[in-house]
């Protein structure tokens, strides 16, 4: 018979295990994903699947002298990073009075504003391209900033809302009765209190609006694409260049795996945080 302790041991090394296993699992297409990007054309559409080829950096190259990689990046960060700022500004004092001065529908206007991501984006596309077309926008860093703040907003809300709450009211009650006025309390007290929360609110949309192709796609081209847009440019008529669609999708993912890898203990803090309520 086995003790407790050898029992707890061996639910520990299945955990272990367990764990290992979904790792790989979630990290195989990565790998693949790299793998074939340093495989000829040829060799990429092998049958069966080369696991030992002599590499080459050609798709690399290509993709260097074919496209503005540079460009398409910038483009990413510029609208990932703005699109989160404007939902932080807005997010911010909307939380903030809904943590702090609630209602009896202030939990059915934070469920309202989840439902929406339910709404599928295709369905609001022909107004949101006609009031760009209308205001020209189509093909700017500014539309995609606008859309992406408002796709995250939901998410950037309900997080900072749950963080928010977490502050005790009786702080701002003392600063209320210094005289500290709404602004005041929200810079000098609600953000340096909650910091940690925003800069994890602040990473993990920045990490969804870099992922995100729909409106890239659908409102932008040369100008103002993101990396997603220059990955879907390697679709072609004549059909998918496997290996070159698999170097330039590590391009575009390497930037951000490399960023989620780096904060992926505060990326975690967010997501857990905001899945407590």
């Amino acid at each position: 018979m086995m003790t407790d302790k050898q029992i707890k041991a061996n639910k520990h090394r299945a955990a272990v295990v367990g764990a290992w296993i979904i790792a790989l699992l979630f990290f195989f297409p990565i790998f693949w994903m790299v793998l074939t990007s340093l495989k000829t054309e040829l060799q990429a559409i092998a049958e069966p699947p080369l696991l030992f080829f002599k590499p080459t950096l050609e798709n690399y190259i290509l993709i260097n002298e074919r496209t503005e990689y540079a460009l398409f990046a910038y483009n990413s960060v510029v609208t990932s990073v703005g699109g989160t700022l404007l939902a932080l500004l807005i997010a911010i004092p909307s939380a903030y009075s809904m943590a702090f001065a609630p209602t009896a529908r202030t939990k059915d206007v934070l469920l309202w504003m989840l439902s929406t991501k339910m709404l599928p984006a295709v369905g609001v596309l022909m107004p949101i391209y006609l009031i760009a077309q209308k205001f020209g926008l189509l093909d700017t860093k500014t539309v995609l900033v606008i859309i992406y703040a408002m796709i995250n907003l939901p998410i950037v809300m309900m997080i900072l809302f749950t963080y928010f709450k977490e502050i005790p009211k009786e702080i701002l009650e003392a600063c209320r009765m210094d005289g500290a006025s709404t602004y005041a309390e929200i810079t000098q007290v609600v953000i340096p209190l909650a910091w940690g929360g925003i800069a994890s609110t602040a990473l993990l949309s920045v990490v969804l609006l870099w992922n995100e192709a729909f409106w890239s796609i659908v409102l932008t081209s040369a100008d103002a694409g993101t990396l997603v847009a220059l990955v879907a440019s390697f679709s072609s008529p004549e059909g998918l260049f496997f290996a070159k669609l698999s170097a330039v999708s590590t391009l575009a993912c390497a930037p951000i795996v490399i960023f989620g890898w780096l904060c992926q203990k505060q990326l975690v803090q967010g997501l857990t945080f905001g899945a407590v309520k």
